[in-house]
């Protein structure tokens, strides 16, 4: 197929090349601007670290001779003992 051509009066439009850039040219060096819009940082409420999820202070045990279930302070160490109230049994923990 042939390509048509211009009718002989008239002439194409050249297109215009576009130069972008991020500095602008009539920006002076002298010039002492400084950005006033945008996020502060002494306004409003700070965001910190989340609070930590508190343990609970109590922990429940069952009694291994009558299966009782009870709730007993939480123990500070490793080794402790806990006494069943309803049959008198120790069990006692490593």
């Amino acid at each position: 197929m042939a390509t048509k051509k211009a009718p002989p009066g008239k002439r194409k439009k050249k297109k215009r090349k576009i130069r972008l850039s991020l500095k602008s040219s009539k920006m002076k060096k002298t010039d002492s601007y400084t950005d006033q819009v945008g996020w502060s940082t002494d306004v409003g409420r700070t965001l910190g670290e989340k609070p930590k999820p508190k343990e609970p202070e109590t922990i429940r045990h069952q009694c291994t001779l009558c299966g009782a279930i009870m709730k007993v302070p939480k123990p500070k160490k490793a080794r402790y003992t806990i006494s069943c109230p309803h049959c008198g049994h120790e069990d006692s923990f490593n």
